[in-house]
C-alpha cells in the first residue's frame, strides 16, 4: 500500500510553520493544501478540543467572510491537533502565505463577542468552544510567526 504524502514527512524534525503540503487537481484546476503547523509534533501538548474547535470556527469565518483576496476551499483541524489544513485555489508564495495567516491570527486575537456558529442550530458540538483559550493559543502561535525563517515554510527532509 502506498503511503500518503503527509505520512512521508519526518514529524520528528517538523517545527511550527506554514508548509505547502500537496497539490491536487480537480479536473485541470490546481488545489493547494497548506499545513498550518502550530505546535511541534510529539514534543508539545496538543491543543484541547475546545481550543482547536474555536480556532476552526474563527479561522473559517475570517477566511471565508473577511478576507476576499484568496479563494478558500477549506480550513479545518488536523486529527493530531497540532495544527490546521488550509486548502486554497491558488498557489501562495511564502510572503503571501505568511501575510494571510498573520492577518487571520491578528483578527482572531482581536475578536470580541460570541464565537460564530456557537449554537445548537449551527454546530454539532457548540458547547466545546472556548474563546479565551483559543485567543491565548493564537497569541502563542502569532509570536512564533514573528521569528519564522524560510525553514518554517519548507518541509524538513
Amino acid at each position: 500500500m502506498e503511503k500518503i504524502a503527509s505520512f512521508q514527512v519526518n514529524h520528528r524534525k517538523l517545527k511550527p510553520g506554514i508548509y505547502l503540503s500537496r497539490i491536487d487537481y480537480a479536473g485541470d484546476k490546481a488545489v493547494y493544501t497548506y499545513d498550518l503547523r502550530m505546535l511541534t509534533p510529539n514534543k508539545e501538548p496538543v491543543m484541547d478540543t475546545c481550543i482547536i474547535h474555536t480556532l476552526e470556527h474563527l479561522g473559517a469565518t475570517y477566511l471565508r467572510t473577511v478576507q476576499k483576496e484568496i479563494p478558500i476551499i477549506y480550513f479545518g483541524p488536523m486529527g493530531c491537533r497540532t495544527g490546521f489544513y488550509l486548502i486554497v485555489g491558488e498557489e501562495l508564495d511564502i510572503a503571501k502565505r505568511g501575510k494571510l495567516v498573520k492577518e487571520m491570527f491578528e483578527w482572531i486575537i482581536a475578536y470580541k463577542g460570541k464565537v460564530p456558529g456557537a449554537s445548537p442550530k449551527e454546530c454539532g458540538n457548540y458547547l466545546d468552544l472556548n474563546l479565551n483559550m483559543a485567543q491565548y493559543q493564537a497569541k502563542e502561535f502569532y509570536g512564533r510567526m514573528q521569528k519564522f525563517t524560510e525553514q518554517n515554510y519548507t518541509y524538513p527532509q
